[in-house]
């Protein structure tokens, strides 16, 4: 089922035809990226092909960066994007908001010094918390030109540590966005997102929106893997063509 609704864009699925995913050899490299005085290693995946081309920031989920999201980082460079992994916690489990806000920063300025990438043309991803920080700072840096938040937490914050919310910064949000969550999520209920599309659609913010029937929270990985299922196959479907109608335009 489809449904359109102005710029909000829903779409529920309950089975999808199987999909592949094709072998991928791709072999990236671990950089250093200097933040706040501290060195936090990232995986950093980019086509030889010449030229510039569009690049991605990967936001790895609460559990640390498992070979799932190191997969996909890779998948993504065979996409044609210069994908970068940042193992934002090498020095604290859940740090400030702000530590992650100029580490952020930081890897954009990493990306815009390499010859390879386009400076105008970069995106953000994340999966749970990664997702929280999708939402969180795609409308506090501008520098984002789009962004892709998997199964991520817009009402999380208040604390020490979160001390902002993702939805009380909708008004700020310039770059499109896609959410991509599950409907069995327990972690964060499907009907917060649903809030939060609406939310976004009252503020007229560019968004879409796709939904999985039954599926859980963190539905991309099983057991740190790369999920081998129609839905973990459509699902990275969906983030590429955004990517790619967003960011090469």
């Amino acid at each position: 089922m489809l449904l359109r609704y102005g710029l909000f864009v829903l779409v529920l699925v309950g089975a999808v035809l199987l999909g592949q995913w094709e072998s991928s050899q791709a072999q990236g490299t671990t950089v250093e990226i200097v933040s706040g005085g501290k060195t936090y290693p990232a995986y950093l995946a980019a086509p030889s092909i010449e030229g510039r081309k569009p690049a991605i920031i990967l936001l790895h989920s609460i559990n640390g960066f498992e070979p799932g999201y190191k997969e996909i980082t890779d998948r993504l460079m065979t996409e044609g994007f210069v994908t970068l992994s940042l193992q934002w916690q090498t020095y604290e489990r859940t740090p400030h908001d702000n530590v992650l806000e100029q580490l952020l920063r930081d890897a954009i300025a990493y990306l815009r010094s390499r010859p390879d990438v386009h400076p105008d043309q970069i995106g953000l991803t994340g999966f749970c918390i990664g997702g929280r920080y999708t939402m969180l700072f795609l409308p506090l840096i501008e520098d984002f030109k789009a962004g892709v938040a998997w199964y991520g937490f817009p009402y999380s914050g208040g604390s020490a540590n979160q001390p902002r919310r993702p939805a009380e910064l909708i008004e700020r949000l310039k770059a499109p966005m896609l959410i991509l969550h599950g409907t069995a999520d327990r972690p964060s209920p499907i009907a917060d997102i649903y809030r939060y599309a609406t939310e976004l659609d009252r503020a007229n913010k560019y968004f879409e929106l796709k939904v999985y029937q039954g599926q859980p929270h963190s539905f991309m990985l099983q057991g740190g893997q790369l999920a081998q299922t129609s839905v973990a196959f459509d699902a990275f479907r969906e983030m590429v063509n955004f990517f790619n109608r967003m960011l090469r335009r």
